[in-house]
């Protein structure tokens, strides 16, 4: 759907150089292939809400990567951000008991450890998209590296047989899926896009953050799941942290 758009607006698809087509591989492997498996076989498990609490903290984890890596700079305000949204994460993750961690217990199960995976892609996505990608315009590098993406987990449902269960899907399931694919990825794309051409990425991408807090409304409104204590606490801290990784300084 990515493609056609371009194709709409560009009247044709960029070509790439050699060393590109590699940087949209290991986009399409990193934010589309591993993310996604991680993803749905986390959420087989995990409670939406509570798995877009994890998925919150990719901000902070990105940060702390690009330091590590790329030997950014960070302050003493967003290094006490990263701190508070690392400890609501882990007691998100570990349902309360983030210190069980050090038992090698995370205190909630595989679904959990999933989400995690979901995070750390992301993360390798973001890294690796700032990295190779300067000289290719946003979404026509989220259509390529989503389009190889979606070949891999192709590949992917064929090898395991997954795709023969294609004609047990009820009407809502292919609903659902038509939902994910066009308005969940496609139209989320092209909107967010827009919106970072109108205010600018610092801005646009502070809605990212509303994400999680609709996700756990719609988790508890629609699917009936549980607020406990562990996931308030937890999503305090990890907004706490995002907010003073995202403020700006005040100019005397």
């Amino acid at each position: 759907m990515l493609l056609t758009v371009i194709l709409i607006r560009h009247r044709t698809l960029p070509l790439l150089s050699l060393k590109q087509w590699g940087a949209m591989a290991l986009l399409g492997l990193t934010g589309v292939y591993s993310y996604n498996i991680f993803f749905f076989t986390g959420l087989q498990t995990v409670e939406a809400g509570r798995a877009s609490m994890i998925i919150a903290v990719t901000p902070v984890i990105t940060t702390l990567l690009a330091i590590f890596f790329f030997r950014e700079r960070c302050d003493f305000v967003r290094s006490i951000g990263m701190v508070l949204s690392v400890c609501g994460a882990l007691t998100v993750i570990t349902r309360g008991h983030p210190f069980s961690i050090f038992n090698g217990d995370i205190g909630g199960g595989m679904g959990e450890v999933y989400m995690v995976g979901c995070v750390i892609s992301w993360a390798a996505y973001t890294l690796i998209g700032k990295r190779l990608l300067q000289d290719i315009k946003p979404l026509i590098a989220v259509a390529y590296s989503c389009t190889i993406g979606a070949i891999l987990l192709l590949l992917t449902a064929l090898l395991s047989g997954h795709l023969t269960e294609l004609d047990k899907l009820s009407l809502t399931g292919v609903g659902c899926i038509f939902y994910f694919a066009f308005f969940g990825t496609t139209l989320g794309f092209i909107w967010f896009y827009d919106g970072v051409k109108k205010l600018g990425a610092s801005r646009a991408v502070m809605y990212v953050n509303l994400v999680p807090v609709s996700a756990v409304l719609l988790g508890t409104l629609l699917l009936g799941e549980h607020l406990d204590t562990s996931l308030l606490i937890g999503g305090a801290l990890v907004f706490s942290g995002l907010y003073l990784i995202n403020r700006r300084p005040t100019v005397v």
